[in-house]
């Protein structure tokens, strides 16, 4: 533990040493990334015992916050999520480091990497909290570290509003969580979570309100639709490695704090899972509807990132429906394919992020039709991009493709006869379908736009590769999509203990089932390997039959144009219309259309908006007229310091009346 302890200190104080050498752009950098990325290696490290055995360190110190001790542990199950904080972490540092270098000239860069490393900080002190006075403090340095990231470019508008809708976000999920911890700590007379276990079993009414507020404060951070509405603006406004540490793990601190509920309220009543199926049907579903719609690419990968809690959501359903049913082997899939996706996200939608970035780095540009052509400049970017979207579509042997198999096999393995308690586990069937062919066509859109085709614009015709230090972790990601996919059964293995431990399981008893999906799992990834494996020889033996020729290049068919042009290609308002038209109830797309004229036109547009319904139609308004009721207060704000000491006074006098006369009253 005093390793992992370390850990967390060398990122805060090499962030404070980078502030300090603010005024040098490199050796700030060098300070913030270089303590980040020691500390995520010493942390990896440090959790190896209990990820490879199962074993359970802790640490508990005397502690003067009232409410319990400063208490850490590691078990099986904060051991996965370490394990994605801090693989993640020195991948998105080391990635940062160039990609920051670009604003040197603009801004100090020591602040960014302070508050890089506190969110890492935080958040691996979060999943190894076992006190919660402790765990609300890492999650609230882990709030206002990842809103400062957020708005790295407060100058621009659009940013600073992305901000404040994150910010307000993450404190009204933090109200639910303080009502939720304060309950707990009234029942067990401790804030510590040794405490909150020993309450089982808990009366049923209580465990379920604890149960829905767990959702609402966890979900908000996750971004459980409709809790998901700072997704969409956060993640586009941050530099792209803090994206990729924000959808990749910042968003699985969510997830992590339902399952860690989940070990303190006992035995679920069936309609638990069946709420977060339908949590998890609705987030897929709607995530990569309104993905499919986006032009801006961040804006995409945000969404994604809704769609894949959805899955995860699925996943954790019916492993809480298993568990209600009191059927081990569906609880230890669902939760084994939750996790496992929760490793599988972190991985892909990380490397999607930094391949956005790089993107972003080459040519300036974040709209998908201002791009095209960028796979013949960037074959590396290009390459690893296409590799993360096949995982996230769940096409095999890629990672993505396995965590979403042991959801299924979950579900399927349901004996239970009869009525909605066979429907259940369907309904994530269905739902993993439907968001899987909506995921391949919405990632069709977007590889094609930005690598395909002709440059649409001239900042995409003179796009570069990125540096080195740019492309190696996006190459080690790559390769960890493919390790991943065709290790299935290695990989189970290691969140198998961490998924029993939720389910309150013996993971001996279930391994051989679980091994047995694995290995399904794994020859059908092997499958498709061998067909990848043909088509590149089949790719190769055409290079050496054309080797000795001459090869001449001509364009495609261009039905009949003289002179074909960038603006005959698919754009991305175009290629999504005809999906987006069928689900129009659902998303309410607004089009522009300017039709040609006469026999020789001279132009004619289509362009398509998609704005979140949830936003506009319900947060939107709620906070103008929070904002309303505020100013017909502002009366009471004045400036006047000897009034409001007189409003301290009157509060203070009021409130000693009060107990007063409580204390009368015994």
């Amino acid at each position: 533990m005093s390793l992992l302890l370390i850990a967390l200190g060398i990122p805060v104080a090499g962030g404070a040493l980078a502030v300090a050498l603010g005024r040098f752009p490199r050796a700030a950098t060098a300070a913030g990334v270089s303590s980040a990325v020691i500390g995520c290696v010493l942390g990896l490290v440090a959790i190896g015992g209990p990820l490879s055995t199962g074993a359970t360190i802790a640490l508990r110190l005397p502690w003067r916050v009232p409410y319990g001790e400063f208490s850490v542990a590691v078990d099986s199950l904060s051991a996965v999520f370490l394990l994605v904080i801090f693989g993640v972490s020195l991948l998105a540092a080391a990635y940062g480091a160039q990609y920051l270098l670009a604003y040197r000239q603009r801004k100090s860069l020591g602040a960014p990497w302070l508050f890089f490393n506190l969110l890492v900080a935080s958040m691996a002190l979060l999943v190894m909290a076992r006190n919660g006075i402790l765990f609300l403090m890492a999650w609230e340095v882990m709030a206002i570290a990842s809103f400062f990231l957020v708005t790295f470019e407060h100058e621009k508008a659009d940013v600073r509003n992305a901000g404040w809708t994150y910010l307000v976000a993450a404190h009204v999920g933090t109200a639910f969580l303080l009502v939720f911890f304060a309950i707990l700590g009234l029942e067990a007379g401790s804030m510590d979570f040794d405490r909150f276990a020993a309450l089982q079993p808990l009366a049923p009414a209580l465990a379920s309100a604890l149960f829905l507020l767990a959702v609402a404060g966890f979900g908000a951070k996750a971004g459980f639709v409709p809790l998901h509405v700072w997704l969409p603006e956060a993640h586009p406004a941050a530099p792209s490695h803090v994206s990729a540490l924000m959808s990749g793990v910042m968003l699985k601190t969510g997830i992590y704090g339902i399952l860690r509920a989940l070990t303190f309220l006992g035995p679920p009543p069936a309609w638990w899972g069946l709420l977060l199926i339908c949590i998890g049907l609705t987030s897929g579903v709607l995530g990569v509807l309104f993905a499919l719609a986006q032009h801006d690419l961040k804006r995409l990968l945000a969404y994604h990132s809704v769609e894949n809690i959805g899955i995860i959501a699925l996943g954790m359903g019916v492993g809480v429906w298993g568990m209600s049913q009191g059927q081990a082997v569906v609880a230890v899939l669902g939760f084994s394919g939750a996790v496992l996706h929760v490793v599988n996200h972190a991985v892909f939608k990380a490397l999607l992020f930094l391949g956005a970035g790089s993107v972003l780095h080459a040519t300036g540009e974040r709209k998908m039709d201002r791009l095209g052509g960028l796979l013949k400049k960037m074959p590396v970017t290009g390459g690893t991009f296409l590799i993360a979207a096949a995982a996230i579509s769940g096409v095999p042997p890629l990672n993505g493709f396995v965590s979403e198999f042991l959801i299924i096999m979950g579900a399927l393995s349901n004996t239970t006869d009869g009525g909605i308690a066979t429907a259940a586990p369907l309904l994530a069937v269905v739902g993993l379908g439907l968001i899987g062919g909506l995921a391949v066509a919405c990632f069709t859109k977007a590889f094609g736009v930005v690598f395909l085709g002709s440059p649409r614009t001239g900042r995409a015709s003179q796009a570069h590769e990125s540096p080195v230090s740019m492309l190696l972790p996006m190459i080690i990601l790559a390769v960890l999509c493919v390790v991943i996919g065709v290790g299935a059964p290695l990989a189970a293995m290691v969140v198998l203990p961490a998924a029993a431990q939720v389910a309150g399981a013996d993971s001996q008893l279930v391994m051989s089932n679980v091994v047995a999906v694995t290995l399904v799992a794994r020859n059908i990834a092997g499958v498709a390997a061998g067909v990848l494996v043909m088509v590149a020889l089949l790719a190769l033996g055409r290079w050496l039959l054309l080797a000795g020729r001459k090869v001449t290049t001509a364009v495609t068919w261009d039905c009949g144009y003289e002179r074909p042009t960038p603006r005959m290609q698919y754009t991305s308002s175009s290629f999504a219309q005809p999906l987006v038209d069928v689900f129009s109830r659902l998303l309410s797309p607004r089009s522009h259309i300017e039709r040609p004229t006469g026999y020789f036109p001279h132009s004619a547009t289509l362009h398509t908006e998609t704005p979140d319904v949830f936003l506009n139609k319900g947060y939107r308004p709620l906070f103008e007229w929070i904002n309303l009721a505020s100013i017909s207060l502002r009366w009471l704000q004045h400036g006047r310091v000897h009034l409001y000491l007189l409003y301290i006074f009157v509060t203070l006098v009021v409130l000693l009346i009060w107990q007063l006369g409580l204390r009368g009253g015994v």
